[in-house]
């Protein structure tokens, strides 16, 4: 089996209860989550600290897996406890230090009418080195973006609040029309015209200097990165607030960026071609992204219990 290179370490992914090789971890053609989308996952990141590997915010990833599987009326096989143990097993039988974690629930090979009851519900999880999402260079200078032509769908549609993987349809569309015109990415109006979030990112801004980002009835995911964001500016005593972002705000803000656990916080230096502030990242944003990345990776203190140390013993 030919690896593209993010793979090309990875030795064992879990699937419904035991490590299975690399090559050996497939699906069936037909199952069900393949046709139709019918399958929640999280995106999580463990970072090498100076105590050894750690997972940023696990349990509040696994609740919001749960909550999406709960949206969709998908029985969760395993608990929260046996996937905290089946995440840390895959680390270490993987030898990593630092690597993003994949959990993926779907259904599987059943029946192929648009009803999923009578498939059956796997679980998987991968692990593998994956480094900044929008690259190395994005974190320090930032990236230009565009407002897509694609908006997100309205909360009667796709339930923002689930991390399933159908709603990213609607994402791939939002990148490629970005990266079609030039741009790094790309931000989504919602129905009503305002701001709602990146393809895979939520959004913040900086206004008049309070920090700023759109509620979640703008059909946006309820970010780990964004909560841990609002908590680490009320920290330092930055006005942090939800608000409703009309599109002509992001041109006027003095700051704006992306976060999430892939994109961490990525600063935004230009959107639709207009610079924001002086076109480079802001003070707000790379203090906000200076405290979030030392906490994740051990530099600053765990003031709030948000690590998960990787301690398991791997048998394979």
């Amino acid at each position: 089996m030919q690896r593209s290179e993010p793979f090309s370490r990875v030795r064992w992914i879990w699937m419904n209860g035991q490590l299975v090789e690399f090559e050996k971890a497939t699906v069936h053609v037909f199952s069900h989550g393949l046709h139709y989308g019918s399958g929640a996952f999280e995106g999580i990141r463990c970072y090498q600290t100076p105590h050894g590997p750690a997972i940023f915010r696990l349990p509040e990833h696994l609740d919001r897996l749960a909550a999406s599987c709960k949206i969709y009326r998908t029985d969760l096989p395993y608990t929260l406890d046996e996937l905290t143990d089946a995440i840390t097993h895959t680390i270490v039988a993987n030898e990593f230090d630092e690597c993003y974690i994949r959990p993926l629930v779907y259904r599987g090979l059943g029946t192929l009418g648009v009803y999923p009851g009578k498939c059956p519900v796997d679980v998987a999880i991968g692990v593998w080195p994956w480094g900044a999402y929008l690259g190395e260079e994005a974190l320090r200078n930032g990236v230009d973006v565009c407002v897509s032509s694609w908006r997100r769908a309205a909360g009667s549609t796709f339930p923002s609040l689930a991390k399933a993987t159908g709603n990213y349809l609607s994402s791939q569309l939002i990148k490629m029309d970005a990266m079609a015109n030039g741009f790094s990415e790309g931000i989504a109006l919602g129905v009503d015209g305002n701001v709602s979030e990146g393809s895979g990112e939520n959004l913040f801004v900086v206004f008049r200097g309070e920090l700023l980002t759109p509620p979640l009835a703008a059909s946006v995911l309820p970010g780990i990165t964004r909560d841990s964001i609002f908590q680490i500016a009320k920290d330092l005593g930055i006005p942090v607030r939800e608000a409703v972002i009309p599109r002509e705000m992001l041109y006027i803000a003095e700051e704006v960026f992306f976060c999430g656990t892939a994109a961490e916080v990525t600063p935004i230096r230009s959107i639709d071609r207009i610079a924001i502030g002086e076109g480079r990242p802001g003070p707000i944003t790379l203090q906000l992204m200076d405290e979030y990345l030392g906490i994740a990776k051990g530099r600053i203190e765990d003031r709030h219990g948000w690590l998960c140390r990787v301690e398991a013993k791997a048998t394979v």
